[in-house]
């Protein structure tokens, strides 16, 4: 009788049913306990919005239990006929943004490929650190003179004393 079609077989998963039960008694004692702290003394309207917000996760429990139940026992051919679980859709007209334009001066930038004068010359500047222990004459003046030993520190006023 199960392969007979218009017949819809129905599984029944205690587990499933025992988690959305207790998952709905749950959030009916949350909401419960809400409500006993809104009537207290320190209540607040916190505490009532969460006394009235409780009981609707409870109903959603027990809808979307009924919702898996629903469809995991609808014939194959009814999905089909329905649409539901064919695979992807075209996305309507209107829901992602534009591409930009090519005159978009947002990309125009990197459309173009021009090199940039100061991008390269910073490059070249990135590149000279770079490179390891180069001859003192072959390096620019303002290297040369960022390596000169620092005379504030000890370690040079240190060495300065030996050699005197």
């Amino acid at each position: 009788m199960q392969n007979q079609p218009g017949h819809t077989t129905r599984r029944h998963r205690p587990a499933m049913l025992i988690l959305a039960i207790v998952g709905a008694l749950v959030c009916l004692g949350m909401a419960w306990w809400q409500w006993d702290r809104y009537e207290s003394a320190s209540g607040t309207f916190q505490n009532l919005g969460y006394a009235l917000q409780w009981p609707v996760f409870a109903v959603a429990m027990v809808w979307a239990y009924r919702r898996f139940v629903v469809l995991e026992s609808t014939p194959e051919p009814e999905r089909v006929r329905t649409g539901a679980g064919s695979g992807p859709r075209e996305i309507p007209a209107g829901v992602l943004p534009d591409r930009p334009a090519p005159g978009d001066l947002s990309i125009a930038a990197l459309a173009h490929d021009d090199p940039d004068p100061q991008l390269a010359e910073y490059n070249r500047y990135l590149a000279e650190l770079d490179t390891p222990a180069q001859k003192p004459a072959a390096r620019s003046p303002a290297a040369q003179k960022s390596t000169a030993p620092d005379p504030s520190t000890p370690q040079t006023r240190a060495r300065e004393e030996e050699a005197q």
